[in-house]
């Protein structure tokens, strides 16, 4: 879901802001995330894994009874910065897993950003893995930076054709934010806006058309 920035900095969306989505830190919710995985790509007992995000379409929220997806593009994770990402809970606080030193791995695949991680290089990771196992941590999500994206109105898809860089993946406590819905539904309500203004403006256009070949018709049969 969507997020204020690493400053915590909460968005305040004008008129003008609508036809875009703030360039700052997003969160989305992740797709799967499991314990209990039979094929390791780490060594070690205290393993995790999951999907960050897939390419087939989801619901992002619901606009009365009428769902608004959101979709990331195959290729879009080519050029990502991947360099350093962390594993945290609810994106703060202490590091679990981290790329950097092979405790974590982040990559695309056929299905789409696939994570893995060793939660046993730390106490506080160990205590993170029980809580996992437990039950009593069962959600994530993961941080990236805004690419190049677009409103798709036929299907009410926000389609992401690039993500710039990935922040982190982290176990969370609840993983919905209500800031996400309310800036998602701002950009896409605005979206919504301009393509009806712009349906409106070639009607308009094309009644003015059909109306000046009606009088050039009507002065055409005057004048024989």
């Amino acid at each position: 879901m969507i997020n204020p920035s690493s400053k915590r900095r909460i968005w305040a969306m004008t008129p003008t802001d609508k036809t875009k989505l703030k360039d700052t830190a997003q969160t989305r919710a992740l797709t799967f995330f499991s314990a209990t995985a039979i094929s390791r790509r780490i060594d070690t007992d205290y393993y995790v894994e999951g999907y960050a995000a897939k390419y087939e379409p989801y619901v992002l929220y619901y606009d009365g009874d009428n769902p608004v997806y959101e979709r990331f593009d195959p290729g879009c994770f080519t050029g990502t910065d991947m360099s350093d990402i962390i594993m945290q809970f609810d994106h703060v606080g202490k590091v679990f897993a981290r790329t950097t030193n092979g405790s974590l791995i982040v990559e695309p695949d056929d299905v789409g950003l696939f994570f893995a991680a060793d939660l046993g290089r730390t106490v506080a990771a160990q205590s993170m893995y029980d809580d996992v196992r437990a039950g009593m941590v069962t959600k994530m999500s993961w941080r990236f930076r805004l690419g190049d994206y677009y409103y798709d109105a036929p299907t009410r898809t926000i389609v992401h054709k690039s993500v710039p860089k990935i922040y982190d993946v982290s176990a969370v406590s609840i993983p919905a934010n209500d800031n996400t819905v309310i800036n998602a539904r701002a950009w896409v309500d605005g979206e919504i806006a301009r393509v009806a203004r712009r349906e409106a403006e070639l009607e308009y256009r094309r009644r003015k058309l059909r109306l000046k070949i009606v009088l050039q018709e009507v002065t055409s049969n005057a004048h024989r």
